[in-house]
């Protein structure tokens, strides 16, 4: 008997396969259970139908997360930090400081375990992060860390490079 699978299962294949199975499994077990329905005409139908609107949705996703890419790929992200002796910095500069600041310039769809930080910037300089929008796209962003002035306060400041013709890019972002 042929089914259509519901559920991921280790045995049999992943959602939305078509798989072959003993007539008494399916009836007793795989369709009782949610796990499959039977592979009838108007079940094929509807199993198409599906898929063409996950290919829709999926297609649409992975459009916006290359337009985001492209936008957040253009900003530059400027970190003043106090140092000590030899440049050495009191603290790191960790994702979870870049989310906020990506929070605070409007890219709220961007979650904090999705900045691709293996560990926390404890150097002057420019780095690049990367940042998994999607399961095949990732943006790159710039992270400059510089020096704080002596005669600033003690708290780190962070500002962002802009590239023109922000209205623009940010609309298309969100």
């Amino acid at each position: 008997m042929k089914v259509i699978l519901k559920k991921d299962n280790e045995l049999l294949g992943d959602e939305g396969q078509i798989v072959e199975v003993k007539n008494g499994y399916a009836r007793n077990f795989l369709i009782p259970n949610g796990i499959a329905v039977a592979a009838s005409k108007s079940n094929l139908i509807n199993h198409e139908e599906i898929k063409r609107q996950r290919s829709r949705k999926t297609d649409k996703l992975l459009n916006d997360a290359n337009q985001l890419a492209g936008v957040l790929s253009s900003y530059t992200f400027d970190f003043k930090v106090k140092t000590g002796e030899e440049n050495k910095l009191f603290g790191s500069v960790t994702s979870q400081m870049i989310h906020e600041l990506l929070e605070n310039k409007g890219f709220t769809t961007i979650e904090r375990k999705k900045i691709l930080l293996k560990e926390p910037i404890k150097s002057l300089g420019e780095h690049e992060v990367d940042i998994k929008l999607q399961q095949s796209v990732i943006a790159k962003i710039k992270v400059n860390v510089s020096k704080e002035s002596d005669d600033t306060e003690i708290k780190s400041e962070t500002s962002i490079t802009e590239p023109e013709n922000t209205e623009d890019l940010t609309e298309k972002a969100n």
